[in-house]
């Protein structure tokens, strides 16, 4: 009985060793239901998952917010453990993707051109200004940028973005759906705008990262593997949807068949 409460004890001392504090760096723009980590109580789906996995581990983490060029230097010089969201699909010039550790995907962003409902089915010839969030790489429109046939239009902030959409000051911004979805219903006068099928659009997978704590990454990772209704409970409170589910209500609404979606 003795070395019973002996191994329990030791196991107790073990995790309360383990279980540390880290600093999560996040952007510093507003994508909420995704994240909006200035909020003071939500920050989103993926700082619910991160909390989940808190409570479930006991590491606590801090969240930073700061501008997204700023996050990978914090992240080289050690002053944030982590980084959230990022993809090693992405490209900056401060941090190598092969020295950084990837989770497995909290959640998946789709991502796209958005225009007016009654502006669908152009061409990406025909979109001659479109609005990206500040910091943001935009991937599927640098060969037009390159070419000065599309002009982007930084903005800081997205609904300030959706509101030049509207007002015909640029043809389409890059935007993500729940993000769009949210700030329609929530602001008075700003018209829903859709996911062009037509034009660029990809569901991107939003990680953690981390130059040093591989530990924590596989730890998270087996969270995430071991907890699949929790993680589909989180993400349906957010109302998170996987694009196989939005795309056929789309292509009825734009009335598109499969050849004409964007490849």
């Amino acid at each position: 009985m003795k070395q019973i409460l002996l191994c329990l004890l030791l196991m107790l001392f073990s995790t309360q060793l383990s279980a540390e504090k880290y600093i999560v760096g996040a952007q510093n723009i507003g994508y909420y239901p995704h994240y909006d980590f200035s909020a003071s109580e939500d920050k989103g789906v993926g700082w619910a998952i991160l909390e989940a996995f808190s409570a479930h581990s006991g590491h606590e983490f801090i969240y930073l917010s700061m501008p997204i060029r700023r996050l990978q230097l914090e992240l080289l010089k050690g002053h944030v453990d982590f980084v959230y969201p990022d993809n090693p699909g992405w490209y900056n010039q401060v941090t190598k993707n092969t020295d950084k550790y990837f989770s497995s995907p909290l959640t998946n962003a789709i991502t796209g051109t958005f225009v007016p409902k009654d502006n669908t089915g152009n061409s990406m010839e025909r979109i001659k200004r479109i609005a990206m969030p500040l910091g943001f790489t935009p991937v599927n429109w640098q060969q037009q940028v390159d070419n000065k046939q599309t002009k982007l239009v930084w903005v800081s902030d997205i609904e300030a973005g959706m509101w030049l959409v509207q007002k015909g000051r640029v043809d389409a911004i890059d935007l993500e759906t729940h993000v769009a979805t949210h700030i329609s219903k929530n602001v008075n006068g700003l018209a829903p705008l859709t996911l062009d099928l037509t034009l660029p659009h990809n569901e991107i997978p939003f990680m953690l990262s981390s130059l040093r704590h591989k530990g924590i990454i596989d730890e998270l990772n087996q969270f995430i593997e071991n907890n699949p209704n929790k993680i589909r409970e989180i993400k349906n409170t957010y109302g998170i949807i996987s694009f196989r589910k939005l795309k056929p209500a789309l292509m009825k609404e734009q009335r598109v068949s499969e050849g004409q979606v964007w490849q």
